[in-house]
């Protein structure tokens, strides 16, 4: 059990100073004292503790969390889900939306497709500055500054501005959810209690979120004044920073977590540190990697699917429902799959959900039917939905914890490129050669997700 340990902390980081000189200094006194029965009994906890991975045994916490604390605890949790609730409703807004801004604004699928890029841009940008910003302002002020960033975004949008101002919208939305997508996922990945179990329910927020929206925006989208949609969601978007202000108020993550119980993981590492250590882990690059496919096919997905149903299957308005059963299948996965992923495994469970998708991605390719295909694609959102919170949880048990909100950030920015890259290479080739082509670019980047996850190392899964 010791060796184990020890393994598994010399691979990920070295111990802070703090704690080796503490160990040596008790070395010392003990010396001293000529105590030759307890120093190895209080060296042995040091080394567990220290050695061990950063999450124990839920067990250990339990008897100690009041109710009070626990009822915080809560109150924490609730504010972080509601906040990719955000990130999800900012998802499924675009497709159902799609056909109504090509025809408002006169563009083809090409030049709707920059509203992907912009996006994209955006998400790249609250990556890349995620690390400076948290080191120089902390959890509580930079995750307030995404929210009011993701407001300010919508606002710019919801009079229905020239079709370059509408873009820059998705820019400064993007980069307001990035922030935030870090700073929750990195939070979430940090606590030491039910950590899979709540990261599975954070991201099933996310789905609630890109499953209510599609609902509103098909709404919006027959109506005269369809960038109303953006101002409903302005001000939800308003409401979610208020909640962070009055739960967070500006503190930083080992505060927060102080607050409830939980051990504090960050420490003093510089900002350069941080960004060098996120480029030389390389199952950082390869988390980002799957990631950037994962999100592409998901965003692909529930914004073409409606121009798909329609053009090539004949649906009439009311298409823009088959985004919401999409990211709705998402959300149930993430909540009624949790099961399977601790039974099958979550590295087995990721080949066989991705292989059990490319085969009803093909029924959609290759069978004509509109309530077939529609069915199909809900169920494709249930396998896809346990995914991305898999992959965060694996962030969580391989690296650092100090490192740990940098590296989410960059893993969930990074990923965000797919958002982009694939609707818009989807636009492309709709373009090109029609939007049938949306099919045998989904099963081939379903594809790809296997062998990246091939790639990725197994490690052992941590019991709670």
């Amino acid at each position: 059990m010791t060796t184990t340990a020890t393994m598994i902390h010399e691979e990920i980081a070295a111990p802070p100073r703090a704690l080796r000189s503490n160990s040596n200094t008790a070395e010392s006194l003990a010396a001293q004292n000529g105590d030759d029965i307890e120093l190895p009994t209080i060296l042995t906890s040091t080394e567990s503790r220290s050695s061990s991975p950063k999450h124990p045994d839920p067990s250990h916490f339990s008897t100690a969390k009041t109710p009070a604390i626990r009822q915080k605890a809560h109150i924490q949790f609730f504010a972080l889900c509601y906040s990719i609730f955000l990130a999800g409703w900012n998802d499924g807004t675009t497709g159902p939306l799609l056909p109504t801004i090509q025809r408002f604004y006169h563009v083809g699928f090409a030049v709707v497709s920059i509203l992907f890029i912009c996006n994209c841009v955006g998400f790249i940008s609250g990556a890349a500055l995620n690390v400076f910003l948290t080191d120089k302002f902390g959890f509580g002020k930079t995750i307030v500054l995404g929210s009011i960033c993701q407001t300010i975004g919508y606002a710019v949008q919801a009079p229905a501005p020239p079709f370059p101002v509408l873009a820059l919208g998705y820019v400064i939305n993007g980069f307001g959810i990035s922030l935030q997508d870090a700073q929750a996922n990195g939070f979430v990945a940090s606590l030491q209690e039910n950590a899979a179990a709540k990261m599975g329910i954070l991201h099933a927020a996310y789905g609630g979120g890109a499953l209510i929206s599609p609902l509103v925006a098909t709404h919006f989208a027959s109506q005269k004044h369809w960038s109303f949609h953006f101002l409903c969601s302005c001000a939800i978007a308003f409401t979610n920073t208020i909640l962070l202000v009055w739960v967070f108020r500006f503190k930083t993550q080992n505060e927060a977590l102080a607050e409830i119980g939980e051990a504090s993981t960050e420490t003093d590492e510089s900002q350069q540190s941080k960004y060098s250590q996120i480029w030389k882990t390389k199952n950082v690059h390869l988390l980002a990697a799957f990631i950037l496919v994962y999100v592409g096919v998901e965003v692909t997905t529930g914004g073409w699917i409606v121009t798909y149903i329609i053009q090539e299957r004949g649906g009439g308005p009311s298409s823009g429902y088959i985004s919401s059963g999409f990211f709705g299948g998402l959300t149930v996965g993430r909540l009624a799959l949790l099961w399977v992923n601790k039974t099958v495994g979550e590295r087995r469970v990721i080949w066989l959900y991705s292989i059990l998708a490319i085969a009803l991605e093909l029924t959609i390719w290759f069978v004509p039917s509109l309530i077939g295909n529609a069915v199909a694609v809900s169920i494709i959102g249930v396998l896809l939905g346990p995914m991305y919170p898999i992959v965060m949880n694996y962030a969580g048990w391989i690296l650092p914890g100090w490192l740990l909100t940098g590296a989410i950030g960059w893993i969930a920015g990074f990923g965000q490129a797919g958002s982009a890259i694939l609707p818009f290479l989807t636009g492309m080739l709709a373009s090109k050669f029609g939007i049938h082509t949306l099919q045998p670019l989904l099963v081939a980047m379903m594809a790809l997700m296997i062998g990246l996850w091939w790639l990725v190392p197994p490690v052992q899964r941590r019991t709670e």
